[in-house]
């Protein structure tokens, strides 16, 4: 993880904390990632001089990285140093994977990783981003945005998204999920899901969608439907989407359908063979949607998934960060 002059040290201690703490609860022999920080100088100033921070490596650090992770910096229209994108650009030239943070991505940007690319940045930036990289395709409304080898999250709260969004793609959705509850921290948000959503007073003292969720999870194998769940919380289908887009920033079917995905992945996790009874048990329907569904999530096939993150995986360790 680069540190440089002015980095927010929010987003370097999230990235600690996903990646960098000791993990008794996964019950593996050893960490799934190594964390390194390193500087350009022996000595950056962070968050506006607030913190003072010595004695790491320097940036030849970055050639050992299987991951780059970027915080972002508070002055983005300020220019990165030609050494800090330097080592950027030669990580992501070697074939790593490079992760920006908040407004880390316009460090992306300037090294040229982004042009022609989808990324997103903090929706306060995002006017600013267009005009000095014209040429990335912003999403300014998004959590984060997977690339698959550069990857940029919006705010410094979605860093945590696109973290356990890592977890899920290096270790499979049991160990994902195992980091989330640590964190306690919701166990996945699409990263399509709007940055913020604008929650009107309510017209009832509580309308809660938490024990309707709870409810729908518990029975994903049977043939929900939008009109059932909205039955089941007492209002209108219309209503009920409405809810949804408020507090969730999605439908009730992607929700639904997302959720069934990820309990597909659980399952052949947990060494379910039969891709009919893994279709059956997640509400998926039948194993050709199964596949569908599952590349569609995860970009890889139900046999790769389970090769990935089968019973067989256990213990598998990840690569430096």
């Amino acid at each position: 993880m680069i540190v440089d002059d002015g980095t927010n040290p929010f987003e370097v201690g999230v990235a600690t904390e996903l990646f960098g703490l000791p993990r008794p609860e996964l019950g593996l022999p050893g960490p799934l990632y190594e964390v390194t920080l390193c500087t350009p100088t022996s000595a950056v100033r962070m968050n506006h001089g607030f913190f003072t921070l010595t004695g790491v490596p320097g940036l030849d650090a970055v050639d050992g990285a299987d991951t780059l992770v970027v915080p972002g910096r508070p002055d983005n229209v300020v220019p990165r140093g030609d050494d800090v994108l330097d080592a950027i650009r030669r990580t992501h030239a070697r074939g790593a994977r490079v992760v920006s943070f908040c407004t880390g991505t316009f460090a992306l940007a300037e090294a040229g990783l982004l042009d022609g690319r989808r990324a997103t940045t903090h929706w306060m930036w995002a006017d600013t981003f267009r005009d000095l990289h014209p040429k990335v395709l912003l999403e300014p409304d998004v959590l984060y945005v997977d690339e698959k080898d550069v990857l940029t999250a919006a705010g410094s709260a979605a860093a945590l998204d696109l973290g356990l969004r890592l977890w899920h793609r290096d270790h499979g959705a049991e160990i994902a999920n195992a980091v989330s509850r640590r964190l306690v921290f919701a166990a996945h948000r699409d990263g399509g899901q709007r940055q913020f959503v604008e929650r009107p007073l309510p017209d009832i003292p509580d309308d809660s969608l938490g024990p309707l969720l709870a409810w729908a999870q518990e029975r994903l194998g049977e043939p929900l439907t939008v009109a059932e769940l909205a039955a089941r919380a007492a209002v209108s289908p219309a209503t009920l989407h409405r809810r949804f887009r408020s507090q969730l920033g999605t439908t009730p079917l992607a929700w639904l359908t997302r959720e069934r995905v990820a309990l597909a992945c659980r399952l052949i996790e947990r060494g379910e063979e039969r891709l009919d009874v893994v279709a059956a048990r997640s509400g998926l329907g039948t194993a050709a949607n199964l596949r569908a569904r599952l590349r569609r999530e995860t970009g890889l096939s139900p046999s790769s998934y389970r090769r990935r993150f089968g019973p067989v995986a256990d213990g598998a360790l990840g690569g430096a960060l």
